[in-house]
This record gives structure tokens, sequence and C-alpha cells, in this order.
């Protein structure tokens, strides 16, 4: 299962003393005080600002001083480094208090670059896919990636590793394999409890995870769709305090009666914003906050982050106040970050700066009284990773090599019915062979961390693939290889190239690459660059709908095949004549 590896000597120096450290601390104190009384200049002063007090629900005007990354004053202020911000609102930076760094098929280093410009300047991440394939080391990576970026990273350690007890995954974790990762000093709680049906039924080793957190005073977030009634008390009485799975109002407010908080989420598969909108009023919206939970770089690119979330909300009609308090106070307060979330002496100078509340457009972002984005971000190094650990993560795939025969089964098996847009599938009866004119194909699901050789074999409706096949192992949560397919020798194929790849996305036809995902990463802006240049990407994404309803992500330049794989290839091969094919990480896939 590996070591933990994250060090101390990351978090202070260990030669200091508490003596050492207090005097440190102290001069530095000293000369926040002076800056605050008036004494000294600020290291930085934003003039003539409009402002959100989270405190009082106003909007205030005056200059607000920085110093040592903290803001100490707000008033008339002189400092070193000065910005006029007539005609702008300040408010603190944004905070996502769910995502799933893995999710966006970038490094963290590419993601912090891809979210500074959208104001968020704070995330609190579930490194849940990375664990389901490596185990502690997954979580060790995660943690040494996101060091020193321009973008604080907190953590909840992974509570299902595997997702369900039916999944075979690259690790089994227990409360004794993730427990010392809460001394670490970015850890906040244990991310969400996805086995509700373990915690209501009584469980041991499920409440052995919630009892360790709780011994530790760390948070319990929650995951648990339309859970209702006594066994809704019950996985509240737990000890489960917030919940990002609520798909309607009253799911939401059952849970918010009983204490929970409710985070608002707008990811990129699962949007639950427009539904949840009304608990932004004064008798809810305290207990609320935003949460991308998954995001794909396409939806960055054309949408935003949280600053969609308040933009949208704020266009249907919530009061603006309440909704930058759920992207920004009432998150960290939950999580008791306590020095974020708000504009006023003591706080991080963390500001996302915008034009006005009706458009929200971001303009520009300090992260501890830093300049990071005024039109394009500031560079900042990648952190560095152990080379053990880099090894361990382009290693992860453990299976023989499969054959047609592998894929074949008489037997009547279930058919899943996809729901366009949804996360949620249907029961769709059974079948026995593969059915073109029903669009019933043939799906499996390929174990691939200990060469087990077990499959699963069944039928999926509503995929519209008409020949070939196309295997992917970026599937959340355990990460086995899924292929769906209208033949067995073209998906043998597919899974056989991911494996060579080392993980990613292929599509075959004939048993020949139609289109893949290769694994060379490059930088987000670049692409970004590059693809707007080619092509404008709302024109692309009018002409797959046109086409059938593709999902094109183009962070990767991959196109998420749903009619045509000749109409994909094309797709692709138009990108890559662009030089803009970012692949996932393998870590990640």
């Amino acid at each position: 299962m590996g070591t933990i590896k994250f060090s101390k000597e990351r978090m202070i120096p260990m030669a200091e003393s508490y003596a050492g450290k207090i005097r440190r601390n102290t001069i530095i104190k000293q000369h926040i005080v002076d800056v605050a009384a008036g004494r000294s200049p600020a290291d930085l002063v934003l003039k003539n600002a409009r402002y959100l007090n989270v405190f009082s629900d106003e909007i205030l005007q005056g200059d607000i001083a920085v110093a040592d990354g903290l803001i100490v004053g707000m008033g008339s202020y002189q400092g070193h480094v000065e910005y006029d911000m007539s005609g702008r609102i300040v408010l603190p930076g944004f905070v996502d208090s769910h995502i799933h760094l893995e999710s966006a098929l970038v490094s963290p280093a590419e993601l912090c670059r891809a979210l500074l410009p959208h104001g968020t300047t704070t995330v609190v991440t579930d490194p849940h896919e990375i664990a389901n394939v490596m185990g502690i080391d997954g979580i060790d990576f995660m943690l040494q990636a996101t060091e020193n970026l321009p973008m604080d990273v907190w953590f909840m350690l992974p509570s299902c590793v595997p997702a369900t007890p039916l999944d075979e995954s690259g690790a089994v974790l227990d409360y004794r394999a993730i427990d010392p990762f809460y001394e670490h000093p970015r850890v906040r709680g244990l991310a969400e409890m996805m086995n509700y049906v373990g915690t209501v039924a009584g469980d041991s080793q499920v409440l052995e995870k919630i009892t360790a957190a709780q011994a530790h005073h760390k948070k319990i977030d929650g995951h648990a769709p339309g859970l209702a009634g006594k066994d809704l008390n019950a996985y509240v009485a737990a000890g489960v305090y917030s919940d990002h799975e609520c798909y309607d109002l009253e799911d939401a407010l059952n849970k918010l009666r009983l204490g929970q908080y409710i985070m608002i989420r707008e990811g990129t598969a699962a949007r639950n914003l427009d539904a949840l909108l009304p608990l932004l009023t004064p008798k809810y919206a305290d207990r609320c906050m935003f949460c991308s939970d998954d995001k794909h770089p396409s939806d960055l690119l054309e949408k935003g982050h949280i600053d969609y979330n308040c933009r949208r909300a704020i266009q249907q009609g919530a009061d603006p106040i309440l909704v930058v308090k759920a992207a920004t106070h009432n998150a960290a307060r939950y999580y008791q970050l306590n020095n974020r979330g708000a504009i006023a002496p003591g706080y991080l100078a963390d500001f996302a700066i915008i034009d006005d509340f009706d458009s929200f457009t971001v303009q520009m972002v300090f992260k501890r009284g830093k300049l990071w984005y005024d039109g394009q971000v500031k560079e900042f190094p990648a952190p560095e990773i152990e080379k053990t650990l880099l090894d361990r993560a382009h290693d992860t795939f453990h299976l023989p090599r499969l054959k047609l025969e592998d894929f074949r089964d008489p037997r009547p098996r279930a058919v899943i019915g996809l729901v366009d847009g949804e996360i949620v599938t249907t029961d769709c009866g059974y079948a026995t062979k593969v059915d073109l004119e029903q669009d019933i194909l043939k799906i499996a699901v390929v174990e691939r961390h200990k060469s087990t050789g077990h499959m699963g074999v069944g039928y999926l409706k509503g995929y519209g693939l008409k020949r070939g096949a196309v295997a992917t192992s970026i599937s959340h949560d355990s990460h086995n290889i899924i292929v769906v397919g209208t033949n067995s020798r073209d998906m043998a194929f597919a899974c056989n190239r991911v494996v060579e790849n080392h993980g990613g996305i292929v599509v075959a036809e004939d048993e020949t690459v139609t289109a893949e995902l290769p694994l060379t990463p490059q930088p987000f802006g670049p692409v970004r660059r590059k693809l707007t240049e080619a092509f404008p990407l709302r024109a692309v994404q009018t002409f797959l709908r046109l086409e059938g309803g593709f999902r094109i992500l183009i962070n990767q330049s991959f196109i998420f095949h749903r009619s045509s794989v000749k109409i994909t290839q094309e797709i692709i091969s138009a990108a890559k004549a662009c030089d803009i094919c970012v692949p996932v990480q393998p870590s990640f896939s």
C-alpha cells in the first residue's frame, strides 16, 4: 500500500524553536499593527474601492490596505504599491467547497492557472480518484502537487476507497491508513461519505472512519442523494455535516432542516444550481455554499467556475450579497478557514475584483496581496513531486492482454439506459446481443489494478455509437477500464491500446486506432490560445450539438463520442493540426 511521505520540513523548519517562532511572528505582527495604525505605509493599497462587507451585508467604500499578505485596514491609506479601484467592486476570493482536482484531467498547477482568472483563490479537494488508483501514495502525490501554488488547496481525506464494497480499486483504505494524514496542516477532515447505506446500517468500518475524524476534531462531508426520513436522521446523527448531492429543493431542505450545510453544485455533468436557487434567500442562504465537484476545463473556458455560479444566480434574481457570501464567507466558516472569506482586518488579502454584479466579470485577482491575474495569469513554477511517486503514477496498469473471446457472453444481461445531461441511469430490461437499430451496445468493465482477470459485461442504451468501440480508463470512481462497442473484436483492441498507452481514451474501428489520447501534457493557457485562434469555441460547440450532441473536452482536445467515429476523428484531427492535443496525465487515468 505504500508509505506516507509528507514531510514536516514543508510545514515549518524543524530547527526553529518555539521561542524563535514567537519572536519572528511578533516582528511581523508589529509591522502589521504599524501599517493598520497609519504609522507605516502599506505593502499594497486598493484605492477608492467599493467592497463587500460580509458581516454587515453592505457595499462600503474606502481604501483597502495590505501588509504581509493580510488585510490590515479600510479607510484612507498610502502604500508602496497602489491600484485605483474606481468603478470596480472588490470581493473576497472565491472558495470552491468541494472539488476533485483529478476530474479536471490536468495537473493541479495547470488547473490553478485555469481557476485564477475566475477569482477562485481557495479550493477544498477530495483526492478520491487518485486514491482509488494509488492508495495513500495518491494522497501524498496530490499534497505535493499542490504545495505553494498561488491558490490554497485544502484536503478532505477519501472516505470510500473503494467507492463501494463491490468495486475493485487499486487500494483499500481503512481509518488506520488515512489517520496519519490528519496531522498534515492542509487536511480539514473526512471527504464525502458516499457509503450512506453503510452509515445508516451502522457498519463498523464506516463508523470507525467517522469516529476517527471526530477524534481529530475534523469535519465530515456527506454524499447522500435522496436520503430522507429516519435514514437521514441516522446519517446526520453519525456526524455528517454537509451534502453536495441535493438534486432538488425538497432534498436540500430535508437536509438543511437537520443541520447540514448545503453545497450547491454546478459541475460539468451534474448541475443543480437552478433547482436550488430558492435557497439563496435570507431564510436559508447562511447554510449554503458553492461547489463544482467535477469540472472540465471546457466548462471553464465557456462558462467559468464559482464566478459562473454567482453570475447565473444573480441573473436569476438572487440577492448579489447573499450570492457572494455563498461563494466566499459561508464555505470559509464551515471549514473553519478563519482568516479568509471576508474583507476585514486580519483576513488574507485574497481579492476577486469584478466590473459589476450584472456581468460579474473578473478583472483582477490578488492572492495574499500579490497580483496574480490582470488579463493574464502570472507565471509560477509547478511544485516538485518525489520521483518514486511519479514513477508509480506512470505505472498503474496490471492486467493480461485481452482477447475477443473475453467479451463474448450469450447469457441475458441488463441494459443500462443513459439519460442525456444526467448522471443517473434507467433500467431498460435485458438483452443478449448488440442491436444497433435499438441503440443497444455492449459495455464492459475490465479490472486493471491487480491482474485479477475480472470483467463485468452488460449492455448500454442511448450512447449512439454505430461502428467500432470507445475505451477509457477515466472512470469514476475505481478507474477500471470501461469500454463500449458494437463488436467484441474492436472492444478488445481498444482496451489493449489503452493499456499500451498507460491510460487515457481510445476510439477504434476495424482493429485500427481511429483516434486516441496521447500522454504528452501541454499547458492549459497555450491550448486555449491555439484553439481560439483556430476556430471560435461557441461555433465548434454549436456544430457538435447539431451533429449529434457531442461533448467536446477542450482541455485535451478529445471529443467524447456520441454518434459517429468518423466525425469524431475528423474533429480530433483538426485539433491535432493546430497542435492542441492535451492528454490526461497518467497518474489520474
